[in-house]
C-alpha cells in the first residue's frame, strides 16, 4: 500500500478555476488518489506543516474543504530540528521554505511519493532528484504510472 504525501497546493487543487484542462486533469486524478486513501487501498500521509498552511488561508470554504480532505491521514508527521535541518538543505538547493519543509516531512514520514502540482517545484526537484529520499511527482503522472 503506498504511503502518499500530497502538498497544499494538491489539496487546494479541486478548489482552483477548472477553465484549463491541465488543472481539471490533476483535480480528477487528486480525487482518484484520496478515493484510494478513503478507501483503506492507498495510506495519505499529513504533516504540521500543511497545518501551518492551511491555517494561512482565509477562504472558509477552501480551508474547511481541505480540512475534510486531509482527515483522510492517518499518521501525521511532527515538526523536528530534523527536518528543519533538512529544510534549511534543501532551501540552499533553490527550493523555497515551505516546499524544503514539506519534502522533508515526506521524507521523515517515509512517503513512498509526494505529489504535488506546483511545476516550479517538480522542476526544481528533477534536478536535484539524487539529493532527495522521496521521489517528487505530478498526481497525473504518478497515477497513470501506478495504475499502468
Amino acid at each position: 500500500m503506498p504511503l502518499i504525501y500530497l502538498d497544499v497546493c494538491c489539496f487546494n487543487r479541486s478548489f482552483d478555476v477548472q477553465d484549463q484542462e491541465r488543472v481539471r486533469l490533476e483535480t480528477e486524478a487528486i480525487s482518484l488518489i484520496l478515493e484510494r486513501c478513503e478507501a483503506g487501498e492507498w495510506e495519505l500521509l499529513n504533516s504540521e506543516v500543511i497545518d501551518v498552511e492551511l491555517a494561512q488561508i482565509t477562504d472558509l470554504e477552501r480551508k474547511q474543504g481541505i480540512e475534510i480532505l486531509t482527515s483522510l491521514s492517518r499518521t501525521k508527521v511532527s515538526l523536528n530540528e530534523n527536518i528543519q535541518s533538512r529544510a534549511t538543505f534543501l532551501q540552499s538547493l533553490g527550493i523555497k521554505l515551505f516546499d524544503s519543509l514539506h519534502i522533508a516531512c515526506a521524507e521523515a514520514g517515509r512517503a513512498d511519493i509526494m505529489l504535488t502540482v506546483d511545476y516550479r517545484l517538480l522542476r526544481k526537484t528533477t534536478s536535484y532528484q539524487r539529493e532527495l529520499m522521496v521521489v517528487v511527482a505530478n498526481p497525473v503522472t504518478w497515477l497513470m504510472e501506478v495504475l499502468e
